[in-house]
């Protein structure tokens, strides 16, 4: 452990540059997956036929391992940042897909028939009673899929990509575990940290919008 606390310290300049690209990697790809994720999610309750279409696509497109999906989008999109973030924001859409979906189709029947009742739009319904009520879930999804995202973003520089996977795969290549060590304590801080501050916004949200942390309930993916 010394000696890669020394590595930290002889080459921070080095690691700093690598955590700026793992965040902006893994921070752009969240972007892209939350957008997908959250309209695809709402799309996919108008219509169930559709919904079980998506999400047996989303399964099988999950079960592909990671180094596969790599390997076969570095022949379509190159090596570099590109393929990375499309790989990642394929692995990534699953858990917010289903848990938008989930979390719509939970929000109980009678307060939807009362906001219909009382002249609400279909716009109003989604943006005012269902999306709110969802979202205590919809954000248990965003959680997994950020850590996720995180995680394998640390393989992201087999395929030329920048990130903390560059110092594991340095390490890997040229036999300097300590390397490959400090690369990937970086990225478990960082996956630890982000969980951390997502599970407190859950806790505050859950509190807000379902009035107790108890009520309500995660859909695990």
């Amino acid at each position: 452990m010394n000696s890669v606390i020394t590595i930290y310290i002889e080459r921070w300049d080095f690691f700093k540059d690598l955590f700026v690209q793992h965040v902006a990697l893994t921070m752009t790809a969240v972007s892209i997956i939350t957008v997908i994720g959250i309209t695809t999610g709402i799309l996919m309750t108008r219509n169930r036929y559709i919904a079980g279409v998506l999400l047996a696509v989303t399964n099988f497109l999950y079960t592909i391992p990671s180094i596969a999906l790599f390997g076969f989008l570095v022949a379509i999109t190159g090596i570099g940042n590109k393929s990375a973030i499309t790989a990642l924001t394929i692995y990534g859409v699953l858990p917010i897909i289903r848990n938008t979906y989930v979390g719509i189709m939970e929000v109980d029947e009678q307060t939807i028939e009362s906001a219909i009742g009382m002249g609400s739009t279909r716009k109003q319904l989604l943006f005012k009673i269902q999306l709110p009520l969802a979202l205590p879930v919809i954000i248990t999804g965003f959680r997994t899929m950020v850590i996720m995202t995180i995680a394998l973003g640390g393989i992201a520089s087999f395929i030329g990509a920048g990130g903390l996977g560059v110092a594991i795969w340095r390490g890997i290549t040229t036999n300097f575990p300590q390397m490959t060590i400090a690369g990937s304590l970086l990225v478990a801080l960082l996956a630890i940290v982000t969980d951390l501050v997502l599970g407190y916004i859950e806790k505050i949200m859950r509190k807000r919008i379902l009035g107790s942390e108890g009520m309500g309930g995660h859909v695990h993916v």
